[in-house]
């Protein structure tokens, strides 16, 4: 794996570090940047699925991802209910 690996290829394989990591699936990417070591994502995964979905507990999550896409740390940054709006 080359370290100038296109940003699709870096944020899947990520995913898949982290979903295994976590045990769930992540539901989406909402965020991706640049960094001096490699990348840094905001993913959301639920947490609490409930019925109806809108009330559903998510959470954000940085992932901090080397150039090959490989997860070298995350940390949960905020929880929310999936109808809640920012």
């Amino acid at each position: 794996m080359a370290g100038n690996d296109g940003l699709a290829a870096v944020v899947s394989r990520s995913l898949a570090d982290f979903g295994t990591l976590v045990g769930q699936d992540p539901e989406r990417v909402t965020g991706a940047r640049r960094t001096d070591s490699g990348w840094s994502l905001l993913v959301d995964i639920t947490e609490l699925e409930r019925i109806p979905s809108t009330t559903s507990v998510l959470a954000t999550y940085r992932l901090d991802v080397d150039e090959r896409g490989c997860l070298v740390g995350y940390e949960r940054l905020r929880r929310f209910v999936r109808g809640a709006t920012d």
